[in-house]
């Protein structure tokens, strides 16, 4: 393990390591049961509800592909980062593309194709080209779009949000015991949280489903159900050509691009900013060896659609594991046997009800939104594109319509401004595209 993982040559030992990887694992382990909240709610508010996708089969398959992505992070990079679905993605999957007409199997067709992608571009070099033609302001503002989408959901779920009388939407007051459990989750984890208690969320996720089991609000299920070999029905549940039957081929691919550039987004500033903060970082912010990284990430989105519990990516949650001390690739080693051992725990997921879950997507949509700060929104070359990013995806529940929007803005305020020097070939070919994209109604009907 020592010429293997570089333990002395990075200033750390086993026991380090191990306990590095344990403490990433629990403040990772929120996902087991907030992956399957975000998918089944999007699947049935879609009218894509399918049997191959309950709490208990995406909480398995969630943490059989963290758990192998994240071995292979540490085995092939030798790097302290875990993995597991991506927040923000799978939100995409469940609300904005079965929201397009496409089947949960087709959702998780579009995964796998732009997992592919993204491993191709990283096998010849492209990845880190397409994403410094991006402005910094409309990559942070992608993030925070997300981010407001996810604390929109958390709210709706947690029944704190309806669909109002004359409004689009209206806060519905506390009347009932479920939304009540869910204002109690949400000041526990808020506490927790502010407290900086480690597995805030999974601490907060369950102490909520004991006081949703002793209110009535859950229910927990027949002993059969909650002691049977886990369950995995959403392996090889996806469709590729799907999105290419049911949606205009503009449209298909430009959703695939805006899934893409979140994945590229999300990734580059996780895998930074841990290995900054771990000391493996050059002194100009490049990353020793990224490349592996970066290919062990591509494949994980892939698999994370193969698996049918959506894109898998590196998570920021990684810098806790290195704030204890974690330096090398037997952190994630650490944490991802953890995660398959997890695989025996997921029908417990089938007590967790939605109130519980609720707010810690509150929380981690707060977290996305810091970002903000970074973006000079004083600046309307770069606030008014970022603003409009930011609030069409929750406003539309589209992620694409608010980065097709950031996009031509940004390009469109460039040219008005004499700036065009400014803008890179990229964004004018994607700014036309997504033009494209939302005229083509127009443009079908005027052609037919």
């Amino acid at each position: 393990m020592e010429s293997f993982f570089k333990l002395k040559e990075r200033g750390t030992d086993f026991g380090t390591e191990v306990r590095a990887g344990l403490t990433t694992f629990m403040v990772m382990a929120y996902i087991l049961f907030l992956n399957g909240a975000i998918l089944t709610s999007g699947f049935e508010a879609t009218g894509n509800a399918d049997p191959h996708w309950d709490l208990a089969t995406i909480a398995a398959g969630t943490a059989l592909v963290a758990g192998v992505m994240t071995i292979a992070m540490g085995l092939v990079a030798n790097y302290p980062f875990a993995l597991a679905a991506g927040l923000g993605i799978n939100a995409i999957v469940a609300f904005s593309l079965t929201g397009r007409g496409l089947s949960a199997a087709g959702a998780m067709g579009v995964i796998v194709i732009e997992g592919l992608l993204v491993t191709l571009f990283v096998v010849v070099g492209l990845r880190e080209a397409i994403m410094n033609a991006v402005p910094v302001s409309l990559k942070r503002a992608i993030g925070v779009g997300i981010g407001l989408f996810i604390l929109f959901i958390g709210f709706a779920n947690g029944g704190l949000v309806k669909a109002g009388a004359g409004t689009l939407v209206t806060i519905s007051f506390p009347t009932e015991p479920a939304q009540w459990v869910f204002l109690a989750g949400l000041l526990i984890t808020i506490v927790l949280y502010v407290m900086r208690i480690k597995a805030a969320l999974v601490i907060s996720i369950l102490v909520t489903t004991v006081i949703a089991l002793l209110v009535g609000v859950a229910h927990v299920p027949p002993t059969e159900d909650l002691i049977v070999s886990p369950n995995f029905a959403t392996l090889g549940q996806f469709n590729i050509g799907e999105v290419f039957s049911v949606l205009p081929i503009v449209t298909a691919l430009l959703v695939v691009f805006a899934i893409m550039l979140t994945d590229f987004f999300d990734t580059m500033g996780t895998v930074t900013g841990v290995a900054a903060e771990a000391g493996l970082a050059n002194e100009d912010g490049s990353v020793p060896g990224v490349g592996r990284a970066l290919l062990v990430d591509s494949v994980a989105a892939f698999a994370g659609g193969a698996a049918g519990v959506s894109s898998n990516t590196t998570y920021i949650e990684s810098a806790a594991g290195v704030a204890d001390g974690g330096r090398t690739g037997l952190t994630s080693v650490t944490t991802g046997v953890l995660f398959l051992l997890a695989i025996l725990l997921s029908p417990i997921a089938l007590i967790v009800p939605g109130q519980a879950t609720a707010p810690a997507l509150v929380l981690v949509g707060y977290l996305m939104f810091t970002l903000i700060k970074d973006i000079p929104v004083g600046d309307v070359e770069e606030g008014l594109p970022a603003l409009l990013t930011m609030i069409l995806m929750p406003l539309t529940y589209d992620i694409t319509v608010g980065i097709g929007a950031g996009f031509i803005s940004w390009v469109l305020i460039k040219v008005v401004r004499g700036k065009t020097a400014e803008i890179h070939w990229l964004m004018w070919v994607v700014a036309v595209a997504f033009l494209v994209f939302f005229a083509q109604d127009w443009i079908t009907s005027v052609i037919g």
